[in-house]
């Protein structure tokens, strides 16, 4: 039969909720200095394709 799981205390919820965010937070401030640096055109890492302007046009 089925048997109810024991009740998770709050410190285990607000410990795994914490590290989530923290995660969460982390991966937001990386996208947001690598936006920051294409726009600036200081990007070493990121490969941002220009459009290339034809003199001829």
């Amino acid at each position: 039969m089925a048997v109810p799981k024991k009740k998770t205390s709050k410190s285990k919820r607000d410990m795994r909720k914490a590290t989530w965010k923290r995660k969460a937070a982390l991966a937001a401030q990386k996208a947001l200095s690598l936006g920051k640096s294409v726009l600036t055109d200081r990007s070493s890492s990121f490969v941002y394709p220009q459009p290339e302007e034809d003199e001829e046009e």
